[in-house]
């Protein structure tokens, strides 16, 4: 498949119409598509926002061409999955052939704010599978024009459709940072995300999709493989190792976050937080080349979709440098 780069929209960070700005600059730039993450809360206060994602997405559908991807939405606990499925089928509907839905198992400082128990990673994991089973059930049956029912383990839905629906159904992408779970995901999905995992990690990945995908008959060459790539680069080393440690400090903690409830507890954890830190998990340089050469590691391992998010507040730069220094580059 062809390598496409796009722009990484975290609305975590930015403001729903600065996002909208920023994106619409990207695509001018030469990125292609965006994928827009899914927050209630911001991983620490610094970063100040947490738009709603579908909102986002659908005013975003109105002022760039390409791609509309969700990373991620995790469809277990503030949602049901029978209303993801029908935003999703909705964004799909008013821009047709662009969207694509992203799904998680979550993390606690958006999931846990419904007061449910937070189970642990396995749990997770399983009700994630489970929600896309009805996501597929819901759209498969609503395209055929009739009902879906559902009675899991941990969801139920009684007989009804979707009404409004694209001409053909979203695909449906997983978030994996495990094998079993990547595997899983070959199997019944349309394609692997994935971020801040080593070259080691993503090969192990992208291999276990493959193995995943042959056992249900399909070829992982023709399915996409996205990543979301984290990087901090500024117009020198000192100042992009600054907005790493402030803005995205978050990326230097080396123990699993998605247990974590408060932005205001994770801002106490990444005090601890040093530049040396980031090494192996977040490339920081104001050397674009070194980017490039970073990002065209990625793709040589087989991923097709890169979205590309730089930490800090210098987005209008990083965009402009990168359209001019690195896309052209990037072979895929």
């Amino acid at each position: 498949m062809t390598l496409q780069v796009g722009y990484a929209a975290m609305l975590e960070q930015f403001a729903p119409l600065e996002v909208l700005d920023l994106a619409e600059r990207a695509e001018r730039a030469g990125f292609q598509g965006v994928m827009a993450s899914d927050h209630f809360q911001p991983w620490v206060p610094q970063q100040g926002q947490a738009g709603f994602v579908w909102n986002v997405l659908s005013a975003l559908g109105q002022r760039i061409r390409g791609s509309l991807g969700t990373g991620v939405t995790a469809p277990t606990f503030r949602w049901h999955p029978a209303m993801v499925a029908q935003a999703s089928a909705t964004l799909g509907a008013l821009y047709p052939g662009r969207h694509w839905l992203g799904l998680g198992s979550g993390e606690a400082i958006n999931d846990h704010i419904t007061g449910q128990y937070w189970p642990e990673a396995a749990e997770r994991i399983d009700r994630m599978f489970e929600a896309v089973e009805v996501i597929k059930k819901l759209f498969s049956a609503s395209l055929a024009g009739r009902d879906a029912k559902h009675d899991g383990r941990y969801f139920k839905l009684e007989s009804t459709r979707l009404w409004t629906m694209p001409e053909a159904a979203p695909p449906i992408l997983v978030a994996t940072g495990g094998p079993i779970t990547a595997k899983r995901a070959g199997r019944t999905v349309d394609g692997l995300i994935t971020e801040s995992v080593t070259h080691e990690r993503a090969a192990q990945l992208l291999t276990r999709f493959a193995e995943g995908a042959r056992e249900s008959g399909r070829d992982a060459s023709r399915m996409p493989k996205v990543l979301r790539l984290h990087l901090s680069w500024a117009a020198t080393d000192e100042q992009a190792v600054a907005n790493a440690l402030h803005e995205w400090p978050n990326a230097g903690l080396r123990f699993p976050k998605s247990d974590i409830r408060s932005p205001h507890e994770l801002e106490q954890m990444a005090r601890m937080v040093r530049p040396e830190d980031f090494a192996g998990r977040m490339l920081v340089s104001a050397d674009p080349d070194v980017h490039r050469a970073e990002i065209q590691r990625y793709a040589d391992l087989g991923f097709d979709r890169i979205h590309l998010h730089n930490v800090g507040r210098n987005q209008a730069e990083f965009i402009d440098v990168f359209a001019r220094e690195v896309l052209p580059a990037l072979r895929g």
